[in-house]
């Protein structure tokens, strides 16, 4: 049988804090907890073998490196079939940060960075809707990110394997 972590108060702290800030000091998130440095670097020990913390990363801002426009690209496909060779072409794409698997009239959302309008019509016209399996697409251009948050801790039991 599976085993179940609980994730508990003083877990969902030490995730509350390693989300806003995963450079935060294990020493920095016991001294907040009350425990010790060993307890933090056990617990979070154990929600990584959990599959609860799957690491930790750099947020870089697209707008910064001058990737000014941010679209969203529902992608409709020739046949279900041909989904694995459509993913491989579009892992090839640095401009696609993200594609999901979705219900609804499109088979693929992908969301996609671009440093302007040209650049996006480029990748649409030029890359993706020649990939081989892609019938037809649909582009949403977002105009303003207006919530961006990690997800939300809450107590939940957990099942391992």
């Amino acid at each position: 049988m599976a085993e179940t972590y609980k994730v508990d108060a003083i877990d969902q702290k030490i995730l509350s804090y390693l989300v806003k800030n995963a450079r935060m000091p294990f020493l920095e998130i016991a001294r907040e907890c009350g425990i010790s440095g060993a307890a933090i670097h056990q617990r979070v020990k154990k929600m990584e073998d959990a599959g609860i913390i799957a690491g930790s990363r750099m947020v870089v801002k697209p707008k910064a490196l001058g990737f000014d426009v941010c679209a969203f690209v529902g992608v409709q496909l020739v046949s279900t079939n041909l989904y694995a060779g459509v993913i491989e072409a579009l892992k090839m794409m640095p401009e696609v940060v993200e594609c999901h698997f979705i219900t609804g009239e499109y088979a693929l959302l992908l969301k996609i960075f671009c440093r302007d309008n040209e650049h996006l019509m480029d990748v649409l016209v030029n890359t993706i809707q020649n990939i081989p399996g892609i019938s037809r697409t649909e582009t949403f251009i977002s105009l303003d990110q207006a919530i961006e948050r990690p997800v939300y801790v809450k107590d939940r039991s957990v099942i391992k394997g």
